[in-house]
């Protein structure tokens, strides 16, 4: 059995079309879809599909709801989404990957909604295709590890818990790494994703997704960050600098450098100097509902 899990918070206008696109898959093997909510608004759209269970998250956070959901689910393989994104029909191609018995996690590809004719919309494009995508593709192609997508990821069942002051797309992928186990890209198995769409919203999402990658070293000492400043100085210089195809694209490429290095200065005095670390806990960018 296949456990399709939807986290949610507070989304009833995005939850329908995430478990419609679910629902549109033809998975062969049998499946369960559930949805992870603490409010009445999202529960009662799930609750209208009644190939959907809903469960009644307590609304302490992301993870904190799915280890409760850990010791619920049947399947052997468990798929993450979100309720605020969609999925495309190739969901099988996740499921097929396990065919392989030394693999641990596969990633799925997310894809910005945004369009490209804004700077921010521009911004989310360029960070998943010349960023994300082409470092995770690489490190496919090299059998080295790589860090899924907390958008859509899975995993094989054998997970009880995870801390709760960690990215969880981060720490289960190692998880399975440090057991020998393979962690795969699928490309084109596509989550499709609306990024934030101003300055402020932009900020608080990369600082909260670079905190959450802060204390991975606290469980594991050797784990090999793949989200850091240096390796995005490192890796994503060059690839940035090629992405852009006109000279207003270029334009805003050279203005995400100054962006990125606020962000990452941020996150070093907010988690370093002042002490305040990521916590589990829901926390809505809004231009991301819309």
């Amino acid at each position: 059995m296949i456990s399709i899990i939807i986290t949610s918070f507070k989304e009833p206008g995005t939850i329908g079309t995430a478990i419609e696109a679910v629902l549109k898959n033809n998975i062969k093997e049998k499946i369960e879809v559930i949805v992870a909510a603490p409010d009445k608004e999202t529960a009662a759209v799930v609750k209208k599909y009644k190939k959907v269970q809903y469960f009644k998250d307590p609304g302490k956070g992301k993870s904190f709801a799915l280890n409760l959901l850990f010791k619920k689910v049947k399947g052997n393989i468990l798929i993450l989404t979100d309720g605020d994104v969609f999925v495309n029909t190739s969901l099988q191609k996740i499921v097929d990957a396990f065919k392989d018995p030394k693999v641990g996690c596969v990633s799925g590809r997310p894809v910005a909604l945004n369009k490209k004719s804004s700077m921010f919309g521009y911004f989310s494009h360029l960070l998943l295709d010349a960023g994300a995508h082409s470092i995770r593709s690489d490190l496919n192609k090299q059998n080295k590890f790589l860090e899924c997508s907390g958008y859509l990821f899975a995993f094989r069942n054998t997970i009880k818990a995870i801390p709760t002051d960690v990215a969880e797309d981060a720490h289960i992928p190692f998880m399975f790494w440090k057991q020998g186990f393979k962690v795969r890209y699928v490309p084109e198995v596509k989550v499709f994703v609306k990024y934030p769409n101003n300055l402020k919203d932009f900020i608080k999402q990369r600082i909260r997704t670079a905190k959450s990658h802060q204390k991975l070293k606290k469980y594991n000492k050797d784990f090999p960050h793949v989200k850091g400043f240096w390796n995005e100085l490192r890796l994503g210089t060059f690839r940035a600098l090629a992405y852009p195809s006109t000279c207003k694209e270029f334009l805003w490429t050279l203005c995400l450098f100054p962006l990125r290095l606020y962000i990452w200065l941020a996150v070093f005095l907010q988690t370093k100097v002042f002490k305040n670390q990521y916590t589990d806990a829901w926390e809505r960018v809004e231009s991301t509902k819309n």
